[in-house]
């Protein structure tokens, strides 16, 4: 059949075209290694495995949407192009059709099942924080994160145990009230970064002090609500050096956006300089904590001779007006008596 000429139809095929175009794009991306160069129209590079999956579950995800689009579309324009009325075309009459009824349920369920099942995987595997290398605690605050080292195992073994620091947020005020040019990682970097060591399974034990928070870190695939009073955990395993940088993803109040995330992924050995600096500050921080009271028994022995010193001439002088109670007391008698009172 010959298409009728109709001004508008050039016009449509191109908006077609130019809604598809996208839709292929990512479609060829899914391909190959897309997540290799940072792109800002698509999902952050992974550096974990969990991330890794849900990057590619995205893709797949993101290919049937792209598949669907495509084909509901396609059918949808060619009906309406093709059987027009202008054209000639009656509609067809039918109530029920078995076939396409099975069609439309089963394709569907095939497709959901399709997506579900890598879905599933994640999730149970998001889940699983058994085993870990290193625990760490991370506490929200208004507005700031809290991290402590609770524990490492095998070769992590008492190499970060006890350590614990705040980490806020190092975007100065002038910054933030344009006195100051803002610099590239503005209201994204802290003052103590979080540092993990590179392919070692670390657990976060997530918690708040005060109202809901949320630790998130797109590159490591983590995300995990802190609610006071309670204690939940997720997991992460960096595969590559680096600094990955997240926020509160849960609204807390009005410095919400001034909660940054940095997280430090070292190799082993500088994972172990790192805490060996950090232990020996913190050793000698709790050495010199009891300097003050070493030296309070030194001040009663320097101010004992000063005591009677000042007690002699204070004596007297409080005694003075006690003396004089009686005459005044006894003038005023006089007085009362003499006026007749």
């Amino acid at each position: 059949m010959n298409l009728p000429h109709h001004p508008r139809i050039p016009s449509a095929l191109a908006g077609i075209a130019s809604l598809l175009l996208p839709a292929a794009s990512f479609a060829q991306e899914a391909a190959g290694p897309a997540y290799q160069a940072a792109s800002k129209y698509n999902l952050q590079p992974p550096v974990s495995e969990i991330a890794s999956q849900i990057y590619d579950l995205h893709t797949l995800v993101l290919i049937f949407c792209a598949v669907i689009f495509v084909a509901v579309f396609s059918a949808m324009f060619y009906a309406i192009i093709y059987h027009r009325k202008s054209a000639g075309h009656e509609p067809a009459q039918f109530h029920e059709n078995t076939t396409v009824e099975i069609v439309w349920t089963v394709v569907p369920f095939v497709i959901l099942i399709l997506m579900a099942w890598p879905a599933t995987k994640t999730v149970i595997a998001m889940k699983d924080t058994s085993s870990p290398d290193l625990t760490i605690k991370a506490t929200g605050y208004q507005w700031q994160w809290g991290y402590d080292y609770l524990k490492g195992e095998g070769d992590l073994k008492d190499v970060a145990d006890g350590i614990a620091f705040y980490s806020a947020l190092a975007t100065s005020y002038e910054e933030r009230t344009n006195v100051k040019p803002k610099d590239a990682d503005y209201l994204l970097d802290v003052d103590n970064r979080l540092v993990v060591p590179v392919g070692k399974k670390v657990r976060i034990l997530t918690t708040a002090n005060d109202v809901l928070h949320a630790w998130w870190v797109p590159a490591l695939g983590v995300k995990q609500d802190a609610i006071p009073g309670f204690i939940r955990d997720t997991w992460f395993k960096a595969t590559a050096v680096g600094v990955y940088r997240g926020v509160c993803a849960e609204l807390c109040g009005k410095e919400h956006g001034f909660m940054p995330i940095v997280v430090e992924v070292k190799s082993v050995e500088d994972f172990r300089a790192w805490a060996a600096e950090r232990q020996k500050a913190r050793t000698a921080g709790a050495g010199a904590a009891p300097a003050p009271a070493a030296a309070a028994p030194a001040a009663p022995a320097a101010a004992a001779p000063a005591t009677p010193a000042v007690a002699a001439p204070v004596a007297p002088a409080a005694a003075a007006p006690a003396a004089d109670v009686p005459a005044r007391a006894a003038t005023s008698v006089a007085a009362r008596s003499a006026s007749g009172g």
